[in-house]
């Protein structure tokens, strides 16, 4: 009876240990609820974002790689204010803002929590899946994880990296 209780205590944390990019749902800008399993066959590319930082112009670097990849790409921007209070609008501000000053057309999640107490869960598993690159906290606004058609997290990028950077559109390819 001990052993079975036991095993019944252990079974969903050894089961969330087996998780995947496909395991994960999040509520778009619009309040639709979005499934990663939905964009099997394709490459996902994870940002989170400002639209008061030093690397908001990124916007541009992200919409045009979506642009140019959209037929094997998905890019999901994740807006959040972690950092240095820079993403102090709500969702419908966060949207017209890259709509009118980036023409973003690739998903954006409502805002989210990338640290600390209240973080995502998903920014959580992303934080510490082990990868070529590195792992652990996020340290300012657009990192970015990249993950293969297959649902591999293949990279992770700090802010600096740009969007199309031949590291990661090599990557794409």
């Amino acid at each position: 009876m001990k052993t079975a209780i036991l095993i019944f205590l252990i079974f969903p944390f050894i089961f969330s240990m087996d998780k995947t990019i496909y395991d994960f749902e999040f509520t778009t800008i619009d309040g639709v609820k979005k499934s990663f399993s939905e964009f099997r066959g394709k490459h996902i590319l994870i940002v989170n974002t400002a639209s008061k930082c030093g690397y908001t112009k990124q916007y541009e670097n992200l919409q045009n790689l979506y642009n140019t990849h959209k037929d094997k790409l998905v890019i999901v921007g994740f807006p959040a204010n972690n950092f240095g209070g820079q993403e102090p609008g709500s969702n419908s501000e966060i949207k017209e803002f890259c709509k009118k000053n980036y023409g973003v057309s690739f998903i954006m999640s409502e805002k989210v929590s990338v640290k600390g107490k209240d973080i995502n869960p998903l920014f959580e598993w992303l934080t510490s899946q082990e990868n070529p690159s590195f792992t652990g906290s996020i340290k300012w606004n657009f990192e970015k994880f990249l993950f293969n058609n297959e649902g591999k997290l293949v990279a992770r990028f700090r802010s600096g990296t740009k969007p199309d950077d031949p590291e990661l559109t090599g990557l794409i390819q």
